[in-house]
């Protein structure tokens, strides 16, 4: 008898992060999302660029956010 898609669910939260993620990248491949997801990922780099760029956004330097989230973290 096939697994219920309770059964496959209880299944896939079993398996290490990077599993998952594959299983979905196959899964989105299969139902042809994969295109619709990358164009949207293009659209809002691109928005988030043109923000930068604008002045609309600052960005904060990599050290400075390190050094934040090792204070938040406590490490």
């Amino acid at each position: 008898m096939p697994m219920t898609l309770d059964q496959i669910v209880e299944e896939a939260r079993q398996l290490p992060t990077a599993q998952v993620a594959e299983l979905v990248d196959r899964l989105s491949q299969e139902l042809n999302l994969g295109a619709d997801i990358e164009e949207s990922w293009k659209k809002e780099v691109r928005q988030r660029l043109a923000d930068i760029e604008t002045g609309r956004v600052q960005t904060i330097p990599g050290p400075e956010v390190s050094a934040k989230v090792r204070r938040i973290v406590g490490r």
